[in-house]
């Protein structure tokens, strides 16, 4: 007899009944492509090799092709990081953020040439203002710019002939402020003939810089511009350093202690550094130590050839030194500058002392003796009440006779 026992048809089991089992079994595996055909694979590896081809063609021009941003033009200009809020950050070095509010005639054009060779080598924005006579703003005008500067990409360096502004009065980042002075009487000096003749950049210089300015004030004599008190040689004219670190104040403007001291307090708050023009070379190892990623190598670069052939075209032309009873007089009238002016050289050189810093800087060939002179003696401006007669008698204790 034969034995059905293993027969499909055993214990009620029918044909339908084996072929439902069979389609419940793998029923919910059909739905997994477990097998590919190998057509499937190669469409998959060939999307693969298009998807790393487009991305490195992306990178190495910089953006995606012209047929990517059509189609996102098409589909809206909606991103991932529209949905998903800005990327994080990048992080900067501190500070990233630095104004240098240059004084007039105080080697600020030199400064400004290393910025441009600097900039472009360690890749931060510089932007040098072209206005060149407005020191003073109202206060519309303080928000605009102050709004302008914070808004360049970070990191950079703004410059400009503007007295100081103060950002946090707007409740506006304070940047970092930086800056060089020099020896009030020398400044002036350098004014006083740069604006008539100009320097060796060019013969015409001056005469673009003042069209205006008649033959008999071209050429009027410094001696006689100082002891007859012409409105260029006195104050307010002469109050020029301290309304620069004074601030935007009305009050910064008029010679005497306010504007002096609030100049001072502004210094020790808002200033990394301000160095004084004759000891240059000390001021830019400093700004080095202190600003690395924007003044690292400066010095090199100060002293290179290529440097030192445009350095040598901003100096003043015809520039040459008034009697000795004119220069005291000239110091009697700028005794807050020089109160200021020195100091900031006290400042500076403490700063040199706590970093360790090892001068290498000389006195200047074409500089006068009496301004090398009047920086060793004369530590005190004149007392505010002093008699002209009396410093005319004293006039050898400041000044080496010319």
């Amino acid at each position: 007899m034969k034995n059905f026992s293993n027969s499909p048809l055993h214990n009620n089991q029918t044909p339908n009944h084996v072929r439902d089992r069979k389609n419940k079994k793998f029923g919910f595996l059909s739905a997994v492509p477990l097998r590919f055909s190998l057509r499937g694979y190669g469409f998959c590896m060939a999307t693969l090799f298009l998807f790393c081809f487009g991305s490195l063609f992306y990178q190495l021009n910089g953006g995606p092709p012209k047929i990517l941003l059509d189609i996102r033009h098409y589909l809206g200009e909606s991103t991932y990081l529209d949905d998903h809020g800005p990327p994080a950050p990048r992080v900067l070095l501190f500070p990233s953020q630095v104004v240098y509010n240059r004084v007039g005639k105080c080697g600020s054009r030199t400064v400004v040439i290393l910025l441009r060779l600097l900039a472009e080598r360690h890749q931060f924005n510089l932007v040098s203002s072209d206005i060149h006579n407005k020191t003073r703003l109202t206060k519309h005008e303080q928000v605009d710019l102050m709004k302008n500067i914070s808004n360049i990409p970070q990191p950079f360096l703004y410059t400009r002939h503007v007295h100081f502004l103060n950002f946090t009065r707007f409740r506006i980042e304070q940047p970092v402020y930086i800056n060089i002075i020099r020896d009030p009487i020398n400044r002036f000096l350098s004014n006083y003939f740069f604006r008539r003749f100009g320097d060796w950049r060019g013969e015409q210089n001056h005469l673009i810089r003042t069209p205006g300015m008649k033959d008999d004030e071209r050429y009027l004599d410094i001696n006689v511009c100082i002891l007859e008190n012409y409105p260029e040689c006195s104050n307010p004219r002469l109050f020029y350093i301290i309304p620069y670190f004074c601030g935007q104040h009305p009050q910064c403007r008029e010679p005497g202690v306010w504007a002096l001291e609030r100049a001072k307090q502004n210094v020790l708050e808002n200033f990394l550094i301000v160095g004084i023009l004759e000891e240059l070379e000390d001021v830019l190892l400093l700004l080095e130590r202190l600003l690395p990623h924007y003044f690292t190598d400066v010095l090199n670069i100060y002293k290179s050839p290529d440097y030192m052939k445009m350095g040598n075209m901003t100096g003043t032309v015809r520039k040459h030194t008034p009697t000795l009873e004119a220069l005291q007089v000239l110091y009697h009238r700028m005794r807050y500058e020089y109160d200021f002016y020195n100091f900031i050289r006290k400042q500076f050189h403490l700063m040199k002392k706590k970093i360790g810093l090892k001068s290498v800087s000389r006195p200047t060939a074409h500089q006068a003796s009496f301004l090398r002179e009047l920086a060793v003696r004369t530590t005190e401006p004149l007392a505010e009440d002093e008699e002209l007669e009396t410093d005319l008698e004293d006039a050898n204790s400041w000044f080496v006779q010319p």
